[in-house]
C-alpha cells in the first residue's frame, strides 16, 4: 500500500523514540520505499524534521499529522518573518529547561537552531576549485587551504555523483574539518585517532599527512571500523590501522604517537540544529554520564603520547560537564600536559589558550569544542 508523503513522515515520528532516533528512522524507510520520487523523500524528510525543530509549539495530545501541518507552517513563517517569533520564545520553546543548568543559552543560539542547516563538503587538498566547478552551487569558506571547504547549495543527491565515488570529497561539517586543521599533523608522523567512528576526521589527518606516516584507528563497535575501511577505500586512504578499543585503561597498541585525536562520544547539543529529534531525547543524566567517560577516554590516552606530542580534545557539545569540567578533570589528573596554543583555522589569530568553541551562528556549522595539550 502507498502513503502519501506526509503519511509516511507521521509513521516515521510515531517510530522514533530515545533508542530509535528519527534521523536513522528515516533514513530506513526512505530506503525500504520503493518508487519513491526525489521531491516525495525531500517532502519526508521536510516534514519529520519540521516537525521535532518546532515540537515546543506544537499542542500536546493533538493528531500527529496535524502537529506536522502546524511545524510547516511554523517553518514557512519563520523563514518569511523570522523577528516575528520573539527572543524569550526561542529559547522557551526550541531548547529543553535543563539545558540552562549547563550552558548560557543565547538569544543567537535559540534563533540559529530553527534554522535550516548548511550542507559543507571537504574537496581533497587542493582540489576545492575544481570539485566545485564540477558540482556546481559550491562555495568556498574562504582562500588557500581553506577553498577546500566548500558550502554546497544544490539539489543532487551527491553521493551519486562521479566527484563523490572517485573520491575527490567528502561530506563533513566545517567544525569537524576544523578540528583535523588544529591538529595539523606532518607527514611522516604517527597519529591515533581514539574514538574513529566511521572515519570522517581519519580521511582527513591523512590527506593532511599526505598519505604518508601513520594512523592508528580504534573504536569500541567494529561496525563502525567496517564502514571506515570502505570509505577509506574509496578515498584511496591507505596509511592507517584499525583496531578495537573499548576505551579502558588496557591500550590496544603499545606504540607511541606524535598526537593523539579524541574525538568522544558525547551528548552532541552542538547538532540539535542539524539533529532536532535529539533536543526532546538526551538528558541531563546522559551529559553526567557522558562527561565522566570523557575524562575516562582523555586520561586512559596520555601514555601513549610521545614527550612532546599533542592532545586533541574534541566535542560536538557546550556542556560544561563535558567541556570546562572535563578540561580541569584531566589536567588534575595529569599536570605533565601543557595547553597548546594553535592557530585557529577558521578566524585569524592564535588561540593562546589552548581550547576554542565554534557556535552554530558564528559559521554556519555544527557546535564544537576543541582543546589542546602539548606533553612535557
Amino acid at each position: 500500500m502507498r502513503f502519501s508523503p506526509l503519511a509516511l513522515a507521521e509513521r516515521i515520528i510515531a517510530a522514533a523514540d530515545r533508542q530509535h532516533p528519527a534521523d536513522a528512522v528515516l533514513r530506513q524507510k526512505l530506503k525500504s520505499e520503493r518508487g519513491l520520487a526525489a521531491s516525495e523523500s525531500a517532502q519526508i524528510s521536510a516534514a519529520v524534521f519540521a516537525y521535532f525543530r518546532w515540537l515546543g509549539w506544537l499542542e500536546k495530545g493533538r493528531p500527529i499529522l496535524d502537529k506536522i501541518q502546524h511545524a510547516l507552517e511554523l517553518s514557512a513563517k519563520f523563514a518569511r518573518q523570522p523577528q516575528s517569533f520573539s527572543e524569550a520564545e526561542l529559547i522557551a520553546r526550541s531548547i529543553p529547561a535543563w539545558v540552562n543548568e549547563e550552558l548560557n543559552v543565547s538569544a543567537a543560539w535559540a534563533r540559529t537552531l530553527q534554522t535550516e542547516p548548511l550542507l559543507w563538503l571537504r574537496a581533497r587538498p587542493g582540489q576545492g576549485r575544481a570539485v566545485g566547478k564540477e558540482l556546481g552551487h559550491c562555495f568556498p569558506f574562504g582562500t588557500g587551504p581553506l577553498a577546500d571547504i566548500l558550502r554546497y547549495a544544490g539539489k543532487t543527491d551527491l553521493f551519486c555523483t562521479e566527484a563523490f565515488q572517485a573520491g575527490k570529497f567528502e561530506l563533513q561539517d566545517i567544525s569537524s574539518q576544523a578540528v583535523g586543521l588544529i591538529c595539523a599533523p606532518a607527514a611522516g608522523q604517527t597519529w591515533w585517532d581514539a574514538c574513529a567512528g566511521e572515519g570522517g576526521k581519519l580521511l582527513h589527518l591523512s590527506d593532511l599527512m599526505q598519505n604518508r606516516g601513520l594512523i592508528w584507528a580504534s573504536d569500541r563497535a567494529a561496525w563502525r571500523l567496517q564502514r571506515l575501511k570502505r570509505r577509506a577505500a574509496r578515498a584511496r586512504v591507505f596509511n592507517f590501522r584499525v583496531t578495537p578499543w573499548d576505551g579502558g585503561s588496557r591500550l590496544p597498541t603499545k606504540t607511541r604517537f606524535d598526537g593523539i585525536l579524541v574525538d568522544a562520544p558525547c551528548s552532541g547539543i552542538g547538532t540539535w540544529q542539524r539533529n532536532p529529534h535529539a533536543r526532546w531525547t538526551t538528558t541531563l543524566k546522559d551529559v553526567q554520564e557522558l562527561g565522566r567517560l570523557q575524562q575516562e577516554l582523555l586520561i586512559n590516552v596520555a601514555a601513549a603520547l610521545k614527550p612532546g606530542g599533542r592532545l586533541i580534545y574534541a566535542v560536538c557539545t557546550f556542556a560544561r560537564t563535558e567541556t570546562r569540567h572535563v578540561v580541569e578533570a584531566f589536567e588534575r589528573a595529569c599536570p605533565n600536559f601543557d595547553r597548546a596554543e594553535f592557530e585557529n583555522p577558521l578566524s585569524s589569530g592564535l588561540v593562546r589558550e589552548g581550547q576554542v568553541s565554534y557556535w552554530p551562528q558564528q559559521f554556519g556549522g555544527n557546535g564544537m569544542f576543541i582543546a589542546a595539550w602539548r606533553r612535557q
